[in-house]
């Protein structure tokens, strides 16, 4: 049953109304972290849409940076073969990426790695392949502090639109 909900909406009311475990394991299809699934969980029921994303941004910015590096794990490399359909979706503007481009993302995808010893992570939601390519080219020539704040970030906007895909406030679109 909980694969049919993760292709369909689920209203509010029906998620509130989920036992705890279905609830974390359907949150867990938006973001892998389980202490955030488990404390977005634990704070339902919720009255609206923005309601349930505020809940989603507090409870990730109150997680470890273990969490994180769970969170991050649920996500492919930007220009590797997508892993879910969420990532499919996400990732779509690359579908027409040439070779070059294709090459320096790969390129910057290591770089990255190497240097701050996680995947990059960026909501490729709407980006084309040489957005992305640009966005990955400035974000190398950060700290690591601020590229972890910036993670985050990117990691809640990603949250937001897959929890905007998968719960129906049941208000008229």
């Amino acid at each position: 049953m909980l694969e049919v909900m993760t292709e369909n909406r689920i209203g509010l009311d029906e998620f509130a109304a989920l036992p705890e475990a279905a609830a974390v394991e359907l949150l867990l299809t938006c973001c892998s972290a389980p202490a955030w699934a488990h404390a977005v969980a634990a704070r339902r029921p919720f009255a609206s849409i923005e309601e349930l994303l505020r809940a989603a941004d507090t409870e990730l910015g109150e997680i470890s940076e273990t969490e994180i590096d769970r969170g991050l794990a649920g996500h492919p490399r930007i220009g590797d073969r997508p892993d879910s359909a969420d990532s499919a979706r996400e990732q779509a503007g690359m579908a027409g990426a040439d070779h070059e481009i294709r090459a320096a993302i790969a390129t910057g995808n290591r770089e990255y790695e190497a240097k701050f010893g996680h995947v990059y992570l960026v909501c490729a939601t709407g980006q084309s392949p040489r957005q992305l390519l640009t966005m990955l080219t400035a974000r190398l020539g950060n700290d690591p502090a601020i590229e972890r704040r910036i993670v985050r970030e990117e990691l809640a906007k990603i949250n937001r639109i897959r929890l905007r895909r998968l719960v129906d406030s049941g208000d008229a679109a």
